[in-house]
């Protein structure tokens, strides 16, 4: 019998031949990063040299982009998944893209966009959240945001200005 995969079942071995063309097809249907075609090849027990081999391949003959792959995840995660660029940024190191990468994607977006759609989540955040307190509020608030991968400076002035309003409210109604 084979080798088994980490869940138990048989794990498909394939030749580097196999291994390319399958690559192909994925990174002809989605975008794939480098990191991603090595974490299936591994799982494959393709070689070190041939994997190093069919990347190669892969990048010269452009099916496999992390400048390409770095900006549709960065674009998805913005608009679909409201993560902030601290979030990205560690979701991309571990898909194996180069930290250099990393940054000069996420320089392309302004942290005025990161602010804007913060408050945004906030204040859905603040309007389904139940606080004994102006205090607990705020760190309700914090701990989400926080989570949700934003710049502390950036959540600070984002819970400032939403719970601005709270503050001259009396503090009974948090109960």
């Amino acid at each position: 019998m084979g080798k088994m995969a980490v869940d138990g079942k048989p794990k498909r071995e394939r030749t580097p031949k196999q291994a390319l063309n399958a690559l192909m097809r994925q990174c002809a249907r989605a975008e794939r990063s480098s990191g991603d075609a090595l974490r299936l090849m591994r799982g494959w027990g393709i070689s070190e040299g041939n994997m190093q081999q069919i990347l190669k391949q892969l990048i010269s003959e452009r099916y496999i982009d992390d400048r390409r792959y770095a900006a549709a995840f960065v674009r998805d995660k913005i608009n679909l998944s409201t993560w902030g660029s601290r979030k990205i940024a560690i979701a991309l190191s571990r898909k194996g893209i180069d930290s250099q990468i990393i940054r000069d994607t996420l320089a392309e977006y302004d942290e005025i966009d990161d602010e804007e759609r913060l408050e945004g989540l906030l204040r859905k955040k603040m309007a389904r959240t139940k606080a004994s307190s102006l205090f607990d509020l705020r760190a309700k608030l914090m701990r989400y945001a926080a989570s949700q991968g934003y710049k502390f400076d950036v959540i600070s002035s984002c819970i400032a200005k939403i719970t601005q309003n709270a503050e001259s409210e009396d503090e009974d109604s948090f109960m």
